[in-house]
């Protein structure tokens, strides 16, 4: 591709990053989407110090390429995660599901490039002024947490507000995605429920394939009543969920129990009837198993070619 300014600003060859997404983004898929010339990134989570540290230090066995990690503001040993990011001297993260202020100087002065997840133009600006080298402008069509704005809607308005660079997420999966985002002002893009389906994937093979068959109307957006919507792949536990969540009389706590611990089971367990399958809408567009390289690859020369530039 040309000459980009998010391949320049990262150090690596194609402007792809994959999401962060949690109990599924470990040392395995960043490194291979990394070795494959995006940037891969580690899911911090709700792991403590240790465990993340023994994420990092898998990856740096499996490549020699920039790795990120991605850190869950929310999460209750994010402060230990920020010191193992800075410990570890890993040069990018990406930040989300809260406010990083707290954290940007120590992260800074570590040498490491902040990129904040955003779902609104006011939060867009205010990163930037904190000091975030760009932004990932996350459509609602995307998998797990969601805002409220599309894609379409959200990049370039953000474009509009911001001079730092803009990633596009949400609803993108291939070349046309790529391209389509590119016109509305990004510069690159950020992609999760693509990745899902990657050979260096290592979620449980019934994840896989529910995502494989999906088509387009089998997401379903759960937990507003919570405060946390969540996108996922419609089955038993979300459909009762919704359910729950339109019924006054279910507390509120109640449906967190519901949710809590939904997301393993689903990636690990493999149960996929009564766990969490968080998914985007651009499920129907993923119907095949390959190499994060060839995905890449291929991502980015259709979308060269449709911008007229091979």
């Amino acid at each position: 591709m040309e000459k980009n300014p998010v391949c320049e600003l990262l150090g690596i060859k194609y402007p792809v990053i994959q999401g962060g997404m949690a109990w599924v983004a470990d040392a395995n898929l960043a490194a291979a989407v990394s070795n494959a010339g995006g940037l891969g990134l580690i899911a911090a989570m709700n792991s403590n110090g240790e465990q993340l540290r023994e994420q990092i230090q898998k990856a740096k066995e499996l490549t020699d390429k920039i790795f990120g990690v991605n850190l869950m503001l929310m999460s209750p040993y994010i402060e230990e995660a920020v010191d193992v990011v800075c410990e570890e001297g890993i040069k990018v993260v990406t930040t989300g599901a809260g406010n990083p202020a707290k954290y940007m100087d120590k992260l800074k002065k570590a040498g490491v490039k902040v990129i904040c997840v955003v779902a609104s133009v006011t939060l867009a600006k205010m990163v930037e002024e904190m000091g975030a080298v760009a932004v990932v402008a996350e459509g609602c069509e995307s998998g797990g947490h969601v805002g409220e704005t599309t894609t379409m809607a959200l990049v370039p308005q953000v474009v509009d507000a911001v001079h730092i660079p803009v990633i596009a997420a949400g609803g993108i999966a291939d070349g046309r995605g790529m391209a389509a985002s590119f016109m509305l002002g990004a510069k690159a893009v950020q992609m999760g429920t693509r990745f899902l389906t990657a050979k260096e994937c290592h979620i449980h093979e019934n994840y896989k394939e529910k995502v494989l068959k999906a088509g387009d109307r089998d997401t379903i957006v759960t937990g507003k009543r919570t405060g946390h919507p969540v996108r996922a792949l419609k089955n038993r536990m979300t459909r009762s969920f919704h359910q729950m969540e339109m019924d006054s009389n279910v507390d509120t706590k109640e449906l967190e129990s519901m949710g809590a611990g939904a997301l393993r089971r689903a990636v690990q367990e493999g149960d996929v009837k009564n766990g969490s399958c968080m998914c985007g809408q651009i499920a129907g567009l993923v119907n095949n198993e390959d190499t994060c390289s060839h995905i890449i690859e291929e991502i980015c020369h259709d979308a060269s070619v449709l911008m007229g530039n091979e």
